[in-house]
């Protein structure tokens, strides 16, 4: 293994060990306002994006910042052509950009977050920040690696976008292909079976390529879940109706944990533990949101954020 990938193994470790885990943000989800669990954050690295937060939207925006800013961190670590191990690791920085931007077409208004700055784990940001217009904006995606969504309508890009980053990451990232079949597993049941959409055309063909053939135009959640194939099927164990499908996020989610906690332990140090590393940083700053949302509510009972991690 080369010096570089000894070098961003030593520096995921170590990013990963600075974040809080399990335990902090149980203790933010039983605070009571917004501000005491903004204070209980003071001592992880979340706090320097964090501290000045107004509200619960920029309190998990400063979370899924600073998760962005420590992938950065972390490719500048690796060595030449490690960065494209990331770039789809991190292509739900694009997608919330590209989302934010259709929300308000053409009003950049006060309220509309910044785009993330995504450096060298953009995909192909800078082209589409270009887009005047939701026409454009596709045309731009389908010049790119993320292809043509199959529509302009915001529900059109944004489904296209996520399939497409589950297809790119089950390609591109040997150890996170079984999560990116998950995800397309999760993404495929609640557009058909909650909100009783079809895919657009591209997503659907992303859908076929990562789920098989039958699966994704199966009649029913039973008969859906009865045709994925294992690989993707386990994100769905146990999940009878698709009204249960947020069970199915929190397991995949879990999952990611544990797989990354596991490659993290692995003894070699390359891309594996770099791949563990991104993981268990993301569910650490999804954790942490769920966290703070808790505490909006004025502190969930300890059971049903214990039901979410």
């Amino acid at each position: 293994m080369s010096a570089g990938w000894t070098a961003g193994a030593v520096r995921a470790k170590a990013l990963v060990g600075r974040h809080p885990g399990v335990g902090s943000a149980r203790e933010v989800a039983a605070c009571r306002t917004l501000d005491d669990a903004l204070q209980c954050l003071t001592a992880t690295p979340y706090a320097r994006h964090a501290r000045t937060a107004a509200g619960l939207p920029e309190a998990q925006r400063a979370v899924t910042a600073t998760l962005l800013w420590h992938l950065r961190v972390l490719a500048g670590w690796l060595p030449q052509g490690g960065v494209r191990l990331l770039v789809p690791l991190a292509a739900g920085f694009e997608i919330a950009n590209v989302a934010s931007r259709l929300a308000a077409p053409g009003d950049r208004r006060a309220d509309t977050p910044q785009p993330y700055r995504l450096g060298a784990l953009e995909t192909a940001w800078r082209s589409l920040a270009q887009a005047g217009t939701p026409a454009e904006l596709r045309v731009a995606l389908a010049a790119s690696p993320w292809g043509d969504p199959g529509g302009d309508t915001p529900w059109a890009m944004v489904t296209g976008m996520r399939m497409a980053a589950a297809r790119r990451t089950a390609v591109a990232v040997t150890p996170a292909r079984r999560w990116a079949l998950g995800r397309a597993a999760l993404l495929t049941a609640r557009e058909r079976y909650v909100y009783q959409r079809s895919l657009p055309e591209p997503a659907r063909r992303d859908a076929v390529r990562l789920l098989g053939a039958r699966a994704p135009s199966a009649a029913s959640y039973r008969e859906f879940r009865a045709l994925l194939p294992s690989t993707a099927g386990w994100v769905l164990a146990g999940i009878e109706e698709p009204g249960a499908l947020w069970k199915a996020e929190a397991h995949w989610w879990r999952t990611v944990q544990v797989d990354g906690a596991a490659m993290l332990r692995d003894g070699r140090y390359g891309p594996r533990v770099v791949v563990g590393a991104v993981a268990v940083l993301s569910v650490d700053a999804w954790r942490v949101r769920a966290a703070l949302e808790s505490a909006v509510r004025g502190g969930r009972p300890r059971e049903v954020f214990d039901a979410l991690v």
